[in-house]
């Protein structure tokens, strides 16, 4: 259902700096395997509706691209302005 017009329009909400990611259902387990990520269809009441359950994070990547932090869903702002205070205290030389 995540046209690319849809896409598109949703990641108008969000810093241009944003990155959307629509793969093939292959590379979509993939992606979803690296990174931990939950996901199943949940049909809904009709033949041709449902819903998607997923899991839910922020992800802190640096200049390598590795995860350097994770912030789950829900997680309260004042805990991760910590917790990236501290990534960056560790990376000061």
């Amino acid at each position: 259902r995540d046209t690319l017009p849809l896409l598109k329009e949703y990641m108008a909400n969000f810093d241009p700096t944003f990155l959307a990611l629509r793969p093939e259902p292959v590379e979509l387990k993939a992606v979803a395997d690296s990174f931990k990520i939950y996901y199943r269809k949940v049909d809904g009441t009709t033949p041709t509706s449902y819903t998607m359950d997923h899991s839910a994070g922020k992800y802190v990547f640096d200049t390598e691209g590795r995860v350097r932090l994770f912030s789950s869903y829900g997680t309260e702002p004042g805990v991760i302005v910590e917790d990236i205070l501290t990534l960056l205290n560790s990376m000061k030389g």
